[in-house]
């Protein structure tokens, strides 16, 4: 092949590369969000938020007590089937299961700043309700860069992380190694930046099998907090089914009560 060839052939792929990050960059909260598993009707739902043009809805659980917690769930999760289980782990504690913008039964297109926005909200919201009371949190996967951020923000008395992250970007650059990820992505949930600003008491829940959210990225968590939260590692569960061993309800229940 001459020359010329090999010139032609590497600007063809330098081309295909090129567009191939584009396409990245474009797609790339398609790429993020999951939604569409969620979906649930509107009636089905007892709690709202109205949030600007988007309306906001879930679930209060054992509504009327003093103290609260409020649970941001992990992508492609329903929150319907967690309000049994917060029922019944936390009958004194009112719990707060609301969808991100796009997701279950609420309105609105999700993005970074809107859920975190949608989030500290949420948390004034139950400060009014329970004036005499405190607020903890359970964040579950993309729920824990959520939470990560509240707990930067607000008075947050107790903090749950289930399979957490250093940042998403770092999460989705070890998925598509060939590509440069991490420079091309918008909403970063970045919780080694937020989550150093929250003192209270934090409770990290690790897989062992996790195949979404690398170990390591869950170390560089730890190692960027000032002083070392109490972990628990489940070994033989993966990151979708860390919540099935008994072990785990048991941790959530002593941690928050």
């Amino acid at each position: 092949m001459s020359g010329k060839s090999l010139l032609a052939a590497a600007a063809l792929l330098l081309f295909a590369y090129a567009g191939l990050c584009a396409l990245l960059y474009s797609k790339q909260r398609e790429l993020i969000y999951y939604p569409g598993p969620t979906r649930v009707p509107v009636q089905e739902t007892d709690f709202e938020l109205v949030r600007g043009e988007a309306t906001l809805r879930g679930w209060r659980v054992n509504p009327g007590q003093t103290d609260a917690i409020l649970y941001f769930g992990g992508n492609a999760e329903g929150l319907g089937p967690s309000r049994a289980d917060f029922a019944e782990l936390f009958p004194g504690k009112t719990t707060y299961l609301l969808a991100y913008r796009g997701y279950g039964a609420s309105g609105g297109t999700p993005d970074e700043a809107a859920l975190f926005a949608d989030a500290l909200a949420l948390f004034d919201h139950a400060s009014a309700q329970h004036p005499e009371g405190s607020i903890s949190l359970v964040g579950r996967s993309l729920g824990s860069g959520v939470a990560s951020y509240v707990a930067s923000q607000r008075p947050v008395r107790k903090l749950v992380l289930v399979t957490p992250f250093d940042s998403l970007a770092a999460v989705a650059q070890s998925h598509y190694p060939m590509f440069p990820v991490r420079w091309l992505m918008q909403d970063r949930y970045e919780s080694t930046r937020y989550l150093p600003r929250y003192t209270g008491p934090l409770l990290v829940l690790r897989a062992g099998r996790d195949e979404v959210v690398a170990p390591r990225n869950t170390d560089r968590l730890l190692a960027a907090l000032p002083r070392p939260p109490r972990v628990i590692d489940f070994p033989l569960a993966g990151h979708n089914d860390i919540s099935d061993d008994p072990a785990y309800a048991r941790a959530l229940g002593d941690f928050l009560r």
